[in-house]
């Protein structure tokens, strides 16, 4: 599809979701097993291009790895194939090689990992080109970059001959997913000793073991349901959103806490979570270093809805799928919103300008960004919306817009 035609809603609904399962616990869970040779039982694995990528390459004998424009797979793999001693060229979309992987390369090469760039030194494709002898059993590395170098490290630790001592350096972000590759790592029996005061986390040599393992639904996913009930024109609008868990290991379950102020309830059942309509706050602050991925769907939330907001911690989301600053910049004025930036890389302010809203259909760019496809369709409870590049959902959340059918009349 070239792009999809959501028409406005005209009625409430009443609707049970069964979400797609988490690509961030797949994907940390398949490596894992991989690491113990493959000898667990992963249950509801996600069906997010991503994870079917890491499942294929997990498989693969090729020399060549092609993560098209998976991030958390050429940077989960990378260190995979390092532990592992394969030989592998490591590549992806010409944007996947726009984003960084120093940090996790001279990481891995400070501990006897022997690794060549291709071509632009920091950035993929780069040449694996195997792992003899641990030369050291402690890497300093940045916390403040990407959560997922240290997940990668965090994850091979166990298998080398030493074991591996990280110690993080500067702020600390998305520390929520550090701790879910723990958690994870301990339900397959790795035990860890992290001290976050000092952020020091300590994993000795051990073996992983065979254990059945059930991947959560995805939180990132849910998320987009939250925007929907609270720009839904119907108060008797209600959403249950199978396979979700209270407490979860997810740092982006902070959507029921920021949603919360945005206008809708959370009441948790035994198969999921009951979303309802409540008053919204008039303003929101939020700090979204720990669940940066929620920030594109709140920017659009508050904006349709009015509502004055200052986000920090979205630093990250320049080098992500796109440049989701620009990107987000560029799509909220088409409905009158605004994202400006009021501390350089630090602070930045969403806000409904006055502007007017349009009264023709909105057409959304998505930019090869499968987050902002699914952050500006709730826009639909308001008005009729275009979304150019549809299929960039299957990154994440293959079913979208089959589970937004349920509510919606859509058009492709």
């Amino acid at each position: 599809m070239d792009n999809i035609l959501l028409h406005k809603s005209t009625s409430p609904f009443n609707v049970k979701i069964a979400l797609a399962s988490s690509k961030s616990e797949s994907n940390r869970a398949l490596i894992i097993n991989a690491l113990a040779n493959f000898s667990g039982d992963l249950q509801n694995l996600s069906t997010a291009r991503d994870t079917q990528t890491m499942i294929r390459l997990l498989k693969s004998t090729d020399q060549t790895a092609d993560v098209i424009d998976a991030g958390t797979t050429m940077r989960f793999l990378t260190a995979y194939f390092v532990a592992t001693n394969q030989n592998k060229i490591m590549t992806g979309t010409p944007r996947m090689c726009e984003r960084p992987i120093g940090i996790l390369v001279d990481a891995l090469r400070s501990i006897g990992a022997e690794i060549d760039y291709l071509k632009k030194e920091g950035y993929p494709p780069l040449h694996i080109k195997g792992f003899s002898k641990q030369k050291s059993n402690e890497v300093t590395i940045r916390g403040d970059v990407s959560s997922q170098y240290i997940s990668a490290l965090l994850m091979i630790a166990p298998t080398l001959p030493q074991g591996l001592t990280i110690k993080l350096i500067g702020e600390l972000g998305s520390i929520p997913y550090i701790k879910m590759t723990l958690e994870q790592m301990k339900a397959f029996g790795v035990n860890y000793d992290a001290n976050w005061e000092q952020k020091i986390i300590k994993i000795l040599p051990d073996i992983y073991q065979s254990t059945t393992y059930k991947i959560e639904s995805d939180w990132s996913g849910a998320s987009y349901w939250y925007s929907i009930v609270a720009l839904s024109e119907f108060e008797d609008t209600q959403v249950e959103l199978l396979g979700l868990k209270e407490n979860s290991l997810q740092g982006d379950s902070d959507i029921v806490n920021i949603m919360s102020h945005l206008g809708v309830k959370s009441t948790f059942t035994e198969n999921g979570v009951f979303l309802t309509k409540i008053p919204a706050k008039k303003t929101l602050c939020w700090d979204f270093t720990n669940c940066p991925d929620l920030a594109q769907t709140v920017a659009v939330t508050c904006a349709a809805k009015h509502i004055e907001a200052t986000f920090t911690g979205i630093e990250s989301l320049k080098i992500k799928e796109t440049d989701r600053i620009v990107a987000l910049q560029n799509e909220l004025q088409k409905f009158g919103g605004e994202l400006i930036e009021v501390v350089k890389n630090t602070e930045y302010l969403v806000r409904k300008s006055a502007v007017q809203s349009p009264k023709h259909t909105v057409t959304i760019a998505t930019y090869d960004d499968h987050r902002m496809a699914m952050a500006f369709a709730p826009l639909a409870m308001l008005m009729d919306v275009v979304i150019e590049e549809p299929n960039v959902v299957v990154k994440s959340y293959p079913s979208f817009w089959e589970d937004l059918s349920l509510v919606l009349s859509l058009e492709s």
